[in-house]
């Protein structure tokens, strides 16, 4: 059983007690130390959920999906379709994978290529935070996409963010960006350079 499996157990089975009491700030999620909050497995995923993230088209390639997960330093990117909808979750270490291939591959392989076929496992915002964890642990995965009403990307929730939430930590954000933007494209303006070793990457 991986280390994840082992978090995801122990907070399912009460090991890891659920008495953060974080709540009551100006913001979903927003961590203010004091006490009569709901406790978090209770609540609703969109109060720990990460909305500040970015995410890539469908059509977009793969080499644009390593250009982001580098500049956002996340692990985890959503793959949205047109209409909004999470089409899969893309890993940073499947992505590296893909990416040892030579580049001139990688320009005709595209994001929604790596998707396809898989089934896309949603939670939706006003779901608690333990059917998401009681759905990550059934699927054997630690992320989970969650949408809306419309069914569109409404956010993302990760194992390490309900620890996050345990911890009375508030919500965390990629540097330089807000919110989900409203259709799907891939965030480039906002984020960060990349840097190697104290060098700035000259993508703009």
């Amino acid at each position: 059983m991986s280390t994840r499996q082992h978090v995801l157990k122990d907070i399912l089975e009460g090991r890891i007690p659920d008495s953060s009491s974080y709540g009551g700030g100006d913001e979903p999620g927003e961590a203010t130390g004091r006490s009569g909050g709901a406790p978090v497995l209770s609540r609703a995923t969109a109060t720990v959920m990460r909305t500040s993230m970015v995410t890539i088209a469908s059509g977009e390639t793969v080499l644009l999906a390593w250009e982001l997960l580098e500049r956002s330093g996340a692990r985890h990117l959503p793959v949205v379709r047109p209409d909004g909808r999470c089409a899969g979750v893309l890993d940073r270490a499947e992505v590296a994978v893909v990416c040892a291939a030579p580049a001139v591959t990688l320009t005709r392989r595209y994001a929604g290529d790596l998707v396809r076929g898989r089934r896309c496992v949603v939670i939706h915002r006003d779901d608690p935070v333990r059917k998401a964890l009681d759905v990550m642990d059934a699927n054997d995965c630690d992320v989970l996409p969650v949408v809306g009403d419309d069914g569109r990307l409404s956010g993302l929730l990760s194992a390490a963010d309900v620890v996050s939430a345990l911890a009375g930590r508030p919500v965390r954000s990629v540097p330089g960006l807000g919110a989900l933007p409203p259709c799907p494209f891939p965030v480039l303006p906002g984020l960060p350079p990349r840097r190697d070793g104290g060098r700035v990457s000259p993508v703009p």
